[in-house]
């Protein structure tokens, strides 16, 4: 076999270290400009005096193993001060315990294995395990589902409020079922669920209750502190089982580092893996990974003693004077409106105008060095932009809003442009879904997935649009197409 020359392989002779940077500052110019504080998703941005001790902190642990905590004890210290703290935000008793994991998925994963091999232990009887979601629930959970052999079942929510209908998910509750899944709130619409009602139906038929805060774990306390009205969520709510909560959201961690708390050690046995029947050094992990890294713990722990309750608190204020500023907004520009009534610092907006099509949107602010996240149409929502207002964003909401108005007066000029493609003539093609047909698709609607950057285009109109009109399963199809296309090297 002929083998050709690979630009990517590791270079003969090591580069100095001035060039490797050049290079990777370069890689980086590439990238989303979150330091503008005009991104609205991914990135949660402390001030800069915390950010920088929260990047010594981590630098400081960033060759200690997390993978035994008794060669590392400073580790085993950092994690369990960590875990105190969430468990007195979140309503806990002496009893609740906790992990750090790398981020809100492990997290869930790891509530979905517990309640699993829970039931397995306890009721033997169930051979296929079911959990019980919303249609705003997390993906996360359907990929612990995925992974775990657990068999998602999805409710519809009110279409009004985007809340979970607890008539509805004691219609779907049946022998099988192991767990019921609430949020505090719901990713996409920002919306707290009835959690107090869940849990009482949960623990009525001995089913395990997790409530999913990994957006609000670090929001809704302190927003309760600050005086705001918020329904009770947590631990202090009986029946409730399990949280997830994300230190590297709202407690502007740097990212890897959420947790897992379980209501006592008895259940949160079933988390953890042992193994001590190989040939090597036993095995004992807690969480998914085994080798890690300290520096999400350092940096998490060192973040939350930097910024303290009064400074959580107050930037919470802030944030929810930016999100009332931007609801408000949006209510005096007719051509959008805002999704539902959200209980925290998440809004969906989306267009009351044909003619003003949400995807041209977000296209127009990118351009002028915003981003925004755009929402796919689902069975319980229109499609949307989505915004995640954190400390950094605050300032930048008064020239969003006038932003929106100018894009809509340019967009009312112009020709909404016709679909290139009709959705439905491209269903043969996913029939029979390959790499060849992907690229020949692909090759049609502008997208590379070179390995260079996003393999997108710079006007995502088009492709969103036809997105918005395939039904979820080829949505998935096509999406794992192209991931599988985006990470392939020299091809």
């Amino acid at each position: 076999m002929e083998v050709k020359n690979n630009k990517n392989a590791m270079p003969q002779k090591g580069l100095p270290a001035e060039e490797i940077l050049s290079q990777l500052q370069a890689m980086k110019s590439k990238d989303v400009p979150w330091e503008t504080g005009k991104v609205l998703a991914y990135v949660y941005e402390p001030k800069k005096e915390t950010e920088n001790l929260a990047k010594d902190a981590y630098r400081m642990y960033l060759i200690e193993n997390g993978l035994d905590p008794t060669a590392f004890p400073s580790l085993l210290k950092l994690e369990n001060d960590l875990i105190g703290m969430a468990k007195d935000l979140l309503g806990g008793d002496e009893e609740v315990v906790g992990n750090v994991t790398s981020g809100g998925t492990e997290s869930i994963i790891l509530a979905v294995k517990t309640a699993r091999d829970y039931y397995k232990d306890k009721q033997p009887e169930i051979k296929e395990p079911e959990l019980i979601v919303a249609e705003t629930a997390h993906a996360a959970f359907h990929k612990a589902g995925h992974y775990l052999g657990v068999k998602v079942v999805m409710v519809a929510v009110n279409k009004e409020t985007f809340k979970m209908e607890p008539k509805l998910v004691e219609a779907a509750i049946t022998p099988n079922t192991i767990m019921i899944v609430g949020s505090a709130p719901s990713y996409a619409h920002g919306v707290v669920d009835p959690i107090e009602e869940l849990a009482a139906m949960a623990k009525a038929r001995n089913i395990l209750c997790h409530v999913d805060a990994c957006v609000g774990g670090f929001y809704l306390p302190f927003s309760k502190k600050a005086g705001y009205d918020v329904a009770p969520f947590d631990f202090s709510v009986d029946g409730v089982t399990s949280m997830s909560a994300d230190f590297h959201k709202y407690g502007y961690a740097i990212k890897g580092a959420s947790c897992i708390l379980q209501k006592n050690r008895a259940l949160r046995k079933y988390q953890i893996f042992a193994c001590s029947s190989w040939s090597g050094y036993t095995i004992i992990n807690p969480t998914v990974l085994s080798s890690k890294t300290g520096g999400p713990l350092a940096g998490a722990w060192a973040t939350l003693h930097h910024i303290g309750q009064e400074g959580y608190i107050e930037i919470v204020k802030g944030c929810q004077a930016a999100t009332k500023l931007c609801i408000e907004g949006i209510a005096e520009i007719p051509e959008l409106e805002v999704l539902g009534s959200p209980d925290i610092n998440l809004v969906a907006i989306a267009s009351t105008d044909p003619k003003i099509n949400i995807f041209a949107i977000s296209d127009w602010m990118t351009k002028r060095g915003w981003h925004i996240q755009v929402q796919l149409a689902s069975s319980s929502s229109r499609e949307a932009l989505h915004l995640s207002i954190n400390r950094a964003n605050i300032e930048h909401i008064p020239e969003l809003l006038d932003l929106f108005k100018v894009v809509i007066a340019e967009l009312k000029e112009k020709e909404a442009p016709e679909m290139a493609f009709d959705p439905a003539m491209l269903a043969p093609m996913f029939e029979n879904m390959n790499a060849e047909t992907f690229d020949n698709l692909a090759g049609m609607l502008g997208m590379s997935g070179d390995g260079e950057g996003s393999g997108l285009p710079d006007d995502l109109e088009m492709i969103n649009n036809i997105l918005n009109k395939l039904p979820a399963e080829q949505r998935n199809v096509l999406l794992t197409e192209f991931m599988n296309k985006l990470f392939t090297v020299g091809s």
